[in-house]
């Protein structure tokens, strides 16, 4: 048997191995119209089986406002899923259908990735019909934020595998058919750049949601802004890098350490703080209650204070 012969058996076992755990997701939000009153929107995407016990993973932005979640399997066989929960930050939700002995995906480990590595996609692809759709390439590059988004986790894959509407929510797998990532986005105006959430995060994320039923991450409590040249020529500021304090919530962390608007945080804890995003990422590291350094300037001078972290209000997280 030719090299090629091998992998192109390989590819289609992996295939076989996992599209029996993609499922079509059917959603229906309900919105006003002024001309029509209430109106039924539809959408079309993709899940994963992770549990037989009924357990579907899929993008949030598939079942983000939907009053109706329809489950169909490759099988033929369909359900009325009910969302566990979701996180719109990472773009994961948890769908579970009232289903046993469901076939569940293998899923892998995203810090064992390489840059070059085959990737195979699976998804229902413009929610055609005949089962689901696979593309093959490969990773092309790791630990990339998405453009124009503010992900708190910032390490997506970038693959040139082919990523179409109606693939979000739908894995991304090695060649041995274990799910390496979650299909989430596409860049329209480019070709070849689609990319995946880790299959790390969204074992973090899935267990948060089916422990909790939603993430718990620390909160520091402020609004702050990605400070640069021009914006600290403009105040006068004693930096050019760092995160410039806009404003400060009394309910958290940040104010009770002593943080007040005008300061520009340059550390948390172990990390070095440059931009907004870098807060977001020191933050996701650490856990409820734990006390870090936090470093910042104020008026010049360089000054460190205790944070103690908290979890986010219920009703911050329920308005975002």
């Amino acid at each position: 048997m030719s090299i090629l012969t091998s992998l192109e058996s390989q590819i289609t076992g992996a295939v076989e191995k996992l599209s029996e755990s993609v499922v079509s997701i059917d959603s229906v939000r309900v919105t006003r119209d002024f001309a029509y009153g209430v109106v039924p929107i539809e959408g079309k995407g993709s899940g994963l089986i992770i549990d037989s016990k009924g357990y579907v993973i899929t993008n949030n932005h598939v079942i983000d406002g939907a009053a109706k979640v329809q489950i169909h399997l490759k099988d033929g066989r369909s359900f009325v899923g009910e969302v566990v929960g979701s996180d719109p930050s990472t773009d994961i939700a948890v769908v579970h259908v009232e289903a046993e002995n469901l076939p569940a995906a293998t899923l892998g480990d995203s810090e064992q990735l390489k840059v070059g590595q085959l990737a195979l996609a699976i998804g229902n692809t413009l929610g055609l019909q005949g089962g689901p759709t696979v593309s093959l390439g490969v990773v092309s590059a790791l630990g990339r934020p998405l453009p124009g988004a503010d992900f708190i986790f910032e390490g997506l894959i970038q693959t040139d595998t082919a990523i179409n509407p109606g693939n979000s929510g739908g894995p991304l797998a090695d060649i041995s058919g274990n799910v390496i990532g979650m299909n989430t986005a596409m860049i329209p105006y480019a070709q070849g750049v689609g990319f995946a959430i880790p299959v790390n995060t969204i074992k973090w994320v899935m267990q948060q949601i089916r422990e909790k039923g939603r993430v718990v991450r620390p909160w520091l409590g402020i609004y702050g802004t990605t400070l640069n040249e021009a914006l600290a020529r403009r105040y006068d500021l004693p930096a050019d890098s760092g995160v410039l304090v806009v404003e400060v919530d009394a309910r958290g962390a940040a104010y009770r350490s002593g943080l007040r608007v005008g300061d520009v945080i340059i550390g948390i804890g172990s990390q070095t703080i440059n931009q907004m995003k870098d807060v977001l990422s020191a933050l996701s590291k650490h856990a409820i209650s734990e006390e870090l350094d936090l470093r910042f300037i104020r008026t010049g001078t360089k000054r460190v204070t205790r944070l103690l972290l908290q979890e986010t209000p219920l009703q911050t997280v329920q308005r975002r």
